[in-house]
């Protein structure tokens, strides 16, 4: 198992310093580097004065150096002014000589600095990445166990009454999208249309304090279209472990049902969807963003689409690289966690 993990790591490692430069290097193409200069000087600049904007920044280098400079495994750029001053990526003007670091990237836990937000851009990461985790946490809590509730309910008897009415359940939640599910329930109870008013809080206030009035909804709207895919997964696991030898034998010998599904049936139907939640993760880190923006809860999907709109190349590299290790992570996960729960895993 120890060596199965290493190999998983050496493989994540590389495989996101793939992704990672090939963000870098879509990000750092010239027409979005041209408007960045334009964005923070003036949009009448003439090209000489963006290529000069743009040359004392670094950003007309070869793009191995300067992926290797915003890692922090290379030199920072430095930029001596006509009045003798330097700047530099890793310094600001004026400081001491003795007090100018070499490197200052992300190995070094600097991830640079937002040009829209004028913040920096850890911090900025960090504050959203922890409003979505919040709201992460709550919908995993709702959206699992009832996934898993209506999936093992409807496996249990395939084409009864019950299998047929749960699975048309999780039919439609998982064709509803966010964003109708997410606008009738603005309409029904946060809307006086309906004299319904029964939510009265902002999904903002929830980031501070999270209640029940300004956290259902949006916990509610992602909750119902993730969970049709689990419970129609855990549903048929379900099914074809139900209609295995050993659980045949098992009925033949006179066992209770209720011992049949939950001693028996239940641990193997859960191996599937044990995958399938994991992939969840990712998808509600990033694919939250228009329940983010409809709620106008500013986690870390709403700050994706402000870096992506506002062209913040450093704010959105940032985001890109956290998108790419949760993936990664989560995937790893799911790989140790499959083995742990399937025997014949571990055997072979």
């Amino acid at each position: 198992m120890g060596l199965f993990i290493l190999r998983r790591l050496g493989l994540m490692l590389l495989t996101a310093l793939c992704l990672t430069f090939i963000v870098f290097f879509l990000t750092n193409l010239y027409p979005n580097l041209e408007k960045l200069a334009k964005t923070q000087g003036n949009f009448r600049m003439s090209d000489e004065a963006v290529a000069s904007w743009l040359g004392d920044r670094g950003y007309t280098d070869n793009t191995l150096i300067k992926y290797g400079r915003w890692l922090g495994v290379a030199p920072g750029w430095t930029t001596e002014k006509d009045d003798g001053t330097v700047t530099g990526q890793c310094f600001n003007e004026g400081t001491p000589v003795e007090n100018r670091p070499t490197f200052c990237g992300v190995l070094q836990g600097d991830w640079g600095y937002s040009l829209v937000f004028k913040d920096e851009v850890g911090s900025l990461v960090a504050t959203r990445l922890a409003a979505t985790g919040k709201l992460m946490g709550f919908v995993l809590l709702v959206m699992v166990p009832m996934a898993l509730i209506v999936g093992v309910l409807a496996g249990m008897r395939e084409g009864s009454g019950l299998d047929r009415s749960l699975s048309t359940f999780s039919i439609t939640t998982t064709a509803t999208p966010e964003y109708v599910s997410g606008v009738i329930f603005i309409a029904v109870f946060a809307s006086s249309a309906f004299g319904l008013k029964w939510f009265k809080g902002s999904a903002t206030q929830a980031i501070e304090n999270a209640t029940f009035e300004n956290f259902t909804l949006p916990v509610v709207t992602i909750a119902l279209y993730g969970m049709g895919y689990i419970a129609r997964m855990t549903r048929a696991s379900m099914t074809e472990v139900m209609t295995a030898q050993y659980i045949r034998t098992a009925r033949l010998k006179g066992v209770s049902f209720g011992n049949i599904v939950m001693k028996h049936a239940l641990r193997n139907a859960l191996i599937a969807p044990f995958t399938v939640i994991m992939l969840q993760i990712p998808w509600l880190l990033n694919g939250v963003v228009i329940v983010e923006t409809l709620f106008n809860y500013k986690g870390f999907g709403w700050l994706l689409v402000q870096a992506a709109g506002n062209n913040d190349i450093e704010l959105l590299l940032a985001v890109s690289v956290v998108s790419v290790v949760v993936v990664l992570i989560t995937q790893l996960i799911s790989d140790v966690g499959y083995v742990f729960l399937n025997p014949r895993i571990r055997i072979s």
